[in-house]
């Protein structure tokens, strides 16, 4: 503070008078600096201090843009992230890092999803690619014929996340491999032998993974097998989103209980035949449902507390930022396929989660401002 004195004509009392208080007035600024700032100076009113500021809370509709490249839609059903060039194909090649995505979804997300689905935004379906991949992240169900395990750290997560698919083609939600991919997280994971790893192959489960539902013996160790009343069967999937899970499938994931779990027909070291559905084997096993649960141990947690309702998050990856057409037409197929109902009529025949579930479980997409950090 500078004084002017010459400019005024003070006494000396006035001046000393004048710089006892001033020197007061530094100390009592000295010690206002050393009390806490959540905790009023003596003398002053609480109302007046300045209050913290409250971080702004996230809307609840609405886009929002994490950051550049990275989108979460009005509808709250799906994110769109754009890749570089290069990133982008490594997944159409089947080489994309699928932890670099989890990762970059926990920066802005919480820990709130089953599964994180990945799709490509390809017109045609790459060659030599597949249609659909599922990467487990964790099993702590016993009675699946698999050991427990929890690889979720690895993927970002807290210990929710369960599973990851990607599938290159965003038409896969509806048209399929969706409902195969999802139920990769419980089978085949040794539950019935198999020759065609991971899936039914030649057994009686008639469902998402595979299988037949009726066997016709050709005589000479050779077979027919039929799904649906039409001759043949896919031994690692049956027709996409168009049939529903197999009684099997509904028993691993907790559907339904063993009273319900049916018989199930194995083939021993089958073979395939010339004609479509046409196999030969040693010998046709057929395994009630105490010897499956005996073999593979009680599922656990059980029927009655089994997890029924799934929370899943998309991320759609492009080179640029999808159009407001593109992202409608995808969360229309999100929406249809989370219905706790029959799909609209532009999917004609085709199971959504809750037909295919037989009404048993549900299937979420929607991104609450909750989910959002």
């Amino acid at each position: 503070m500078r004084l002017h004195i010459a400019d005024y004509r003070l006494s000396i009392k006035t001046f000393l008078l004048f710089i006892l208080v001033f020197i007061g007035s530094c100390a009592t600024d000295d010690v206002s600096e050393k009390i806490p700032e959540d905790t009023p100076s003596e003398g002053t009113d609480p109302q007046e201090e300045e209050q913290p500021t409250e971080e702004s809370e996230v809307p609840d509709t609405g886009s929002i843009v994490f950051e550049e490249g990275f989108l979460l839609t009005e509808d709250r059903l799906m994110t769109n992230l754009v890749l570089t060039t290069a990133e982008y194909n490594k997944f159409i090649q089947g080489e994309g890092d699928i932890r670099m995505i989890s990762e970059k979804v926990y920066e802005f997300l919480e820990d709130d999803f089953d599964f994180i689905i990945i799709l490509s935004v390809e017109a045609v379906q790459p060659p030599d690619l597949f249609f659909g991949r599922t990467t487990p992240v964790q099993n702590l169900i016993e009675g699946l014929g698999s050991n427990t395990y929890d690889n979720s750290g690895s993927y970002g997560s807290d210990g929710r996340l369960k599973s990851i698919i990607y599938m290159p083609r965003v038409e896969y939600i509806r048209n399929g491999p969706f409902l195969h991919e999802i139920v990769h997280l419980w089978g085949n994971k040794g539950f019935i032998s198999t020759t065609v790893g991971g899936h039914w192959g030649y057994a009686s489960v008639a469902g998402q993974l595979g299988g037949f539902d009726e066997l016709v013996s050709l005589g000479g160790n050779s077979y027919r097998g039929s799904l649906n009343g039409s001759n043949g069967f896919g031994t690692f999937a049956n027709g996409g989103n168009s049939i529903p899970y197999g009684n099997l499938e509904l028993y691993l994931m907790g559907l339904i209980g063993p009273d319900e779990l049916e018989a199930i027909q194995v083939a021993q070291n089958p073979e395939a035949g010339i004609s479509f559905g046409e196999f030969t084997a040693e010998a046709i096993e057929t395994l009630s449902a105490e010897e499956l649960i005996e073999r593979n141990g009680t599922r656990l947690p059980s029927y009655e507390d089994a997890q029924k309702s799934f929370k899943a998050l998309t991320v759609v990856i492009s080179k640029e930022e999808l159009s407001q057409d593109n992202i409608a037409a995808v969360q229309s197929d999100l929406e249809n396929f989370s219905r706790p109902a029959a799909p609209d009529s532009s999917w004609g025949n085709t199971n959504n989660f809750w037909m295919a579930t037989q009404g048993k479980a549900t299937f979420e997409f929607e991104i609450a401002a909750e989910n959002i950090r």
